[in-house]
């Protein structure tokens, strides 16, 4: 192995920030933010906006998982997708809310002056358990927004992500529900538990044990039940079954890191399933797992071991 192989490249920090963030007046109704949300989550799919990096990476714009909500040049609040969770989880009407009512305040932001490098955002989404971070200019103005999202789509650690297991940073703390599960009680288990999907499943005999077994067979995200909204769908009426994303790719817990920062790319997605024991056993590898190979304390660890190899 070459020492020049495991070298890290430093990402461009400037490139994490998204300029133009989604912004609304306090008097928007909380059914046209979603709109909007909705509407620049499919634009951002687009492939003119791909761009390649050279280590084989895309990159993608980040699109619209919060919207900023602003008086005139000063920020007052924040919503995101989780919100949305929430708010349809306690059946909260949509086209009677303005976004004043629902968004978060007082708003975690962070100085541009500070923005040295990733780990103060990292430091600030762990402590607050937060994924969308305002950057505002020496003024207090509204520079831009870092996310877990535009964060990842920089990061190349190539060596970090190869060394690494996916089942050394999966969460195995997964809420399944039967393929008959209305979309009105997912969205409750997420609000409940304050998780970001759950993993639909169906039930097959296991005729040699003689009961049976609960293989995965799709996913239900936030990001889902805010494109529901946008559609206004019943969503006590409408089954998981049907609108689930599936077929599911599964990784193994032996799969390295770096195939699935590639799945995730090419899925356009932002966590994958991890299922071992002929799918009796789950996980979940998520855009935060990935963020954690970067936790400094854990880097150091890794480079110590690579320093080892190299010696």
């Amino acid at each position: 192995m070459q020492y020049d192989d495991i070298q890290l490249s430093e990402p461009a920090i400037e490139a994490a920030i998204d300029y133009n963030p989604l912004t609304v007046t306090t008097d928007t109704l909380l059914i046209d933010v979603i709109a909007l949300m909705n509407q620049r989550r499919i634009h951002s799919c687009s492939l003119s906006g791909v761009n390649s990096y050279s280590d084989g990476f895309p990159s993608y714009e980040t699109g619209s998982s919060c919207v900023l909500v602003m008086q005139g040049t000063e920020l007052l609040g924040i919503f995101t997708e989780r919100d949305i969770v929430r708010l349809t989880a306690a059946s909260i009407p949509f086209e009677k809310v303005t976004i004043a009512e629902v968004m978060t305040k007082p708003v975690i932001t962070l100085s541009q002056t500070t923005f040295k490098d990733i780990f103060a955002p990292l430091f600030l989404f762990r402590r607050y358990r937060i994924r969308h971070l305002p950057i505002l200019g020496q003024k207090g103005e509204l520079i831009g927004v870092v996310s877990h999202e535009s964060i990842r789509s920089i990061l190349r650690p190539i060596h970090l992500l190869k060394l690494m297991r996916v089942g050394d940073v999966m969460t195995t703390q997964v809420i399944r529900a039967p393929v008959t599960a209305s979309i009105l009680s997912l969205a409750q288990v997420m609000a409940e538990y304050k998780i970001s999907c759950v993993v639909i499943t169906e039930q097959y005999p296991e005729l040699e044990l003689g009961h049976f077994i609960h293989v995965p067979v799709g996913i239900v995200t936030e990001r889902d039940i805010v494109q529901f909204q946008a559609l206004q769908m019943n969503l006590t009426e409408v089954r998981a079954q049907s609108v689930m994303s599936t077929p599911l790719f599964l990784l193994s817990p032996e799969d390295s890191l770096l195939t699935a920062l590639r799945e995730m790319h090419r899925r356009h997605t932002k966590r994958l399933v991890v299922s071992w024991d002929g799918g009796k056993e789950l996980g979940l590898v998520t855009q935060s797992s990935l963020l954690r190979v970067l936790d400094p304390v854990q880097m150091y660890g890794v480079i110590e071991t690579l320093q080892k190899t190299v010696i």
